[in-house]
């Protein structure tokens, strides 16, 4: 709960009847769920003239450990690779990529996308974009400091109440967090150029998903050998 002082002290008694009525961890049944879907590079068929085209991998499974740099360079690359291949030079609406840091999955996504196959083959040539960059000091602070601005963004009480709540739930504590921010704030050229090994999974081993027109997604499959498993929408 977030709210001020007053306001927690007047409902603090509900909120322990309301916590003794829960049952004990011993009458809740777990259920089993396997939050993977199978992997196979599926295409959603569906009346449109742009695409929407995503690829992912899990960075873990191929033994990436975890660093504060990875911040970094997952937004560097939406506003530099992405944004120029993907959405100015590929007419794209939008152009971007996501490393959720809990699950370990790094996913490419193209919004409002005339093209298919060559979206992919650019979220394919991140690895070398990485191996290839050059930027100077200036380029970097400002990409260190843009992703401190996410990590440490302001809030309001009751968003600091969620991601006190989320952080508890996943076991984050205080000291991983300030971890993180050294490592964010210690990020080097260097760093870019070593995750490039780690993205490559996305590249080797990722699952292609799209939400394409049919003329697409056959043109996909003839270039490359059935390479989508097609459900129509209804």
């Amino acid at each position: 709960m977030t709210a001020d002082g007053k306001t927690l002290s007047n409902t603090g008694k509900f909120v322990g009847k309301f916590l003794d009525l829960l049952p004990s961890k011993s009458l809740v049944e777990r259920a089993s769920w396997n939050v993977r879907l199978p992997s196979n590079n599926e295409a959603i068929v569906i009346p449109t003239q742009v695409n929407y085209v995503g690829k992912a991998a899990n960075l873990y499974d191929r033994g990436y450990q975890l660093s504060g740099s990875a911040y970094v360079i997952s937004k560097h690359i939406s506003n530099t690779w992405l944004w120029d291949r993907v959405r100015v030079s590929g007419g794209a609406y939008g152009g971007f990529c996501n490393f959720d840091t809990h699950s370990g999955v790094f996913t490419f996504l193209s919004y409002r996308d005339p093209n298919l196959l060559k979206t992919l083959d650019i979220y394919d040539g991140t690895g070398d974009f990485l191996r290839e960059l050059k930027m100077d000091d200036d380029t970097l602070t400002k990409a260190i400091i843009g992703t401190i601005g996410d990590v440490d963004a302001y809030q309001l009480p009751d968003a600091k109440g969620y991601s006190s709540l989320v952080r508890y739930l996943l076991g984050i504590t205080e000291e991983e967090r300030q971890r993180r921010r050294e490592e964010i704030l210690s990020t080097s050229l260097k760093d870019f150029k070593e995750f490039a090994d780690a993205i490559d999974a996305v590249k080797d081993n990722g699952v292609a998903v799209a939400v394409a027109s049919p003329d697409d997604v056959e043109t996909a499959n003839k270039e490359r050998l059935n390479f989508f498993q097609v459900k129509k929408a209804l």
